[in-house]
């Protein structure tokens, strides 16, 4: 076959099979074009701020490193492997920093459909025990403080199960694949109801309130950016929140909350993200903000390939 058809034909079939942006109609669909082996390394940042009225109480920043592997693919479904490294605090409290580490060297495996979107975190047994060690190799420096043995309770529970995990503990991960699997149209807000796991009570999901955008298509780039508001129902988190401090106070024997104590919580997460047509993401920032009566609780996290 001649050598200049062998090109053009080769060129065909990459563009059909990356052609998930689609300026006639100015949709994107995000699916993930991925490899056996394919690798790429992101750096992540977690920042957690407290404002009480116009005060700063807490300023904390959490940085780490992941490298995100296939490393398996089928016809419908895709194994990716994210390894944790590098983790690095600014607090100057030793204690906080063997939590900030806690994932050190940490693997997750997680399966997806075959555009990408998460179906379950494969090997959940492996990191609950994984992280069940790490915690009980420093649980002899706490001196029997119940504020802090609690501290590392809730975190063991947070890897319990595979309902925990899937839930609670990979929220770097859902980040990362938020918008996979979906078609887009540009400029085109999509707006819908989404239950969200209850950590706190599993069998009661809380209510939440989606936004949803395609913002930008940009062909010399070959990426597309995304973006999404999620308010979940003030009320139900209320409710859920109250009941939940009645227990620890029950469990930690001190006096428990009067509903009027917590007030109203609200709770809203957006999250804006820049993927390659091939499923890559390239950066993504989501901020999570949680008020209730002058108190201000913000986590941001960025997500960027290095």
């Amino acid at each position: 076959m001649n050598k200049v058809v062998t090109v053009i034909i080769a060129c065909i079939l990459v563009l059909n099979a990356f052609g998930q942006m689609n300026m006639k109609d100015s949709t994107a669909q995000v699916i993930g074009y991925w490899n056996l082996g394919d690798t790429e390394h992101y750096k992540v940042s977690l920042q957690k701020v407290r404002l009480k009225k116009a005060d700063t109480v807490v300023n904390e920043l959490m940085t780490y490193n992941v490298d995100v592997t296939i490393i398996d693919s089928t016809a419908n479904s895709y194994s990716i492997e994210w390894f944790y490294h590098d983790y690095k605090t600014n607090s100057s409290n030793e204690l906080i920093k063997k939590i900030t580490s806690l994932s050190d060297d940490l693997k997750v495996v997680i399966e997806t459909d075959e555009f990408g979107a998460i179906k379950a975190v494969k090997n959940w047994k492996e990191v609950s025990v994984y992280l069940k060690e790490s915690i009980n190799q420093f649980k002899s420096d706490l001196n029997g403080v119940p504020s802090l043995e609690k501290l590392l309770q809730q975190i063991e529970e947070m890897y319990s199960s595979k309902y925990a995990i899937e839930s609670a503990a990979i929220r770097d991960i859902q980040q990362f694949y938020t918008y996979h699997g979906g078609k887009y149209v540009l400029d085109e807000h999509l707006e819908f109801g989404l239950q969200l796991p209850n950590v706190y009570s599993p069998e009661k999901p809380l209510n939440s309130k989606v936004i949803l955008s395609l913002d930008e298509l940009d062909v010399k780039d070959n990426s597309y950016v995304l973006r999404s508001s999620q308010e979940v129902d003030s009320d139900e988190l209320t409710t859920t929140t109250f009941e939940y401090l009645k227990q620890l106070a029950k469990t930690m024997k001190t006096k428990p909350p009067k509903k009027e104590d917590i007030g109203t919580l609200t709770n809203l997460t957006t999250t804006a993200s820049r993927i390659h047509d091939t499923g890559w993401l390239i950066y993504s920032v989501q901020t999570k903000v949680v008020s209730t009566k002058g108190v201000t609780n913000s986590e941001i996290r960025i997500i960027e390939i290095d």
